[in-house]
């Protein structure tokens, strides 16, 4: 007897430990996880509130061969990404006189182009320092994560809506209906050292020169730009990939180094930076031998008044961990040559009669 009342007792303490373990599994469960958390917080995100990293983590390593890109250029809604430089239209849709009446309602419809692209911009710490200090040029960054782009989307959103100006101050008020672009949208490389004219812009309005798309630009950064179209393209702290069956993953390469040429002008340069010796001598020795770049340094930039380097080493968010861990920062910087005659212009020369 006393031995059955004895399991009967265990087996109902049993039961009760049971019970008790499913209800606090059952409280667990009922708790928000990560993703639920992260879409309660931007239902409730105002527009003009910064948005909070913790919110839009990512993994570091996603596929760099997946396939997101538009098939030219002009297929991208830029007036979109830059609404304070997008050229205006009539109503009626009529053209101007100038025959852009067509262009202006199309995804082209800037004032002026993209001169600037960060890839791998990241939480885009260099967008943000840049854009006060270069109002006047189109800053554009390239990131390949989604959950980081749209945090980058988010934030450039709510620095604008904190620092709307009138209509009055915009600068497609302060001219004609129909602004003159400022550059060729095709070929740019004619005037790729004219300088920039001086601001228009109010203090408050900085923010409308920046601006984020998700792009995997290692196969398709000519998707997005026109030839000789950039002046600048930065590559801060890209994955070293460490192992050497990944190295053809690496942001720098003959082929990538081709591809960053035809889209920067002649003059432009290449800012490169990383915390990781191998990863910057790789990098400086396939620039060097390749015959589009030869590099400058950093004292000629600054001498040049050239203010991408300083920000570049302090403004973006590894920079920023590399200062507080105390570690080492190598800058390499390489500027695009012209391009040499191809040989059946020289050929061509050499049979031309002396006049």
């Amino acid at each position: 007897m006393g031995k059955n009342r004895g399991k009967r007792q265990i087996h109902r303490e049993d039961a009760e430990h049971r019970a008790a373990e499913g209800s606090t599994v059952q409280q667990q469960s009922d708790k928000p996880n990560k993703r639920q958390k992260r879409e309660e917080y931007q239902q409730n995100d105002a527009d003009a509130k910064l948005p909070q990293k913790r919110y839009y983590r990512q993994r570091a390593h996603v596929n760099p061969f997946s396939d997101h890109s538009p098939a030219h250029p002009d297929d991208l809604n830029w007036a979109e990404h830059y609404p304070a430089f997008a050229r205006r239209t009539v109503e009626d849709g009529s053209k101007d006189g100038q025959g852009l009446g067509k262009d202006a309602s199309s995804s082209r419809s800037l004032i002026k182009n993209v001169e600037i692209a960060d890839i791998g911009c990241g939480f885009g710490g260099l967008l943000f320092a840049l854009a006060p200090k270069m109002p006047d040029t189109l800053i554009l960054g390239m990131e390949i994560r989604t959950s980081v782009t749209e945090y980058v989307e988010k934030k450039i959103a709510a620095l604008r809506a904190q620092n709307k100006t009138s209509s009055a101050d915009s600068p497609l008020n302060q001219g004609p209906t129909f602004a003159e672009p400022t550059e060729d949208p095709v070929d740019l490389s004619e005037k790729a050292n004219t300088p920039p004219p001086p601001s228009s812009l109010p203090s408050g309005f900085s923010y409308q020169n920046i601006s984020v798309v998700r792009a995997n630009t290692m196969k398709f950064l000519p998707n997005f730009f026109h030839r000789h179209q950039l002046s600048k393209i930065f590559l801060c702290f890209p994955d070293p990939h460490f192992k050497a069956r990944k190295h053809k993953q690496r942001i720098v390469s003959s082929t990538l180094n081709s591809e960053y040429a035809y889209v920067l002008r002649p003059g432009g340069i290449v800012y490169t930076i990383t915390d990781v010796q191998d990863l910057h001598e790789w990098m400086a020795r396939h620039f060097e031998e390749h015959g589009s770049f030869e590099e400058v340094n950093e004292k000629e930039l600054e001498d040049s008044g050239d203010v991408c380097v300083p920000v570049m080493r302090q403004e973006t968010e590894e920079g920023k961990k590399v200062t507080r861990l105390g570690g080492n920062r190598y800058v390499a910087c390489f500027r695009r040559v012209e391009d040499p005659p191809w040989s059946g212009q020289v050929r061509k020369k050499r049979l031309e009669p002396d006049e």
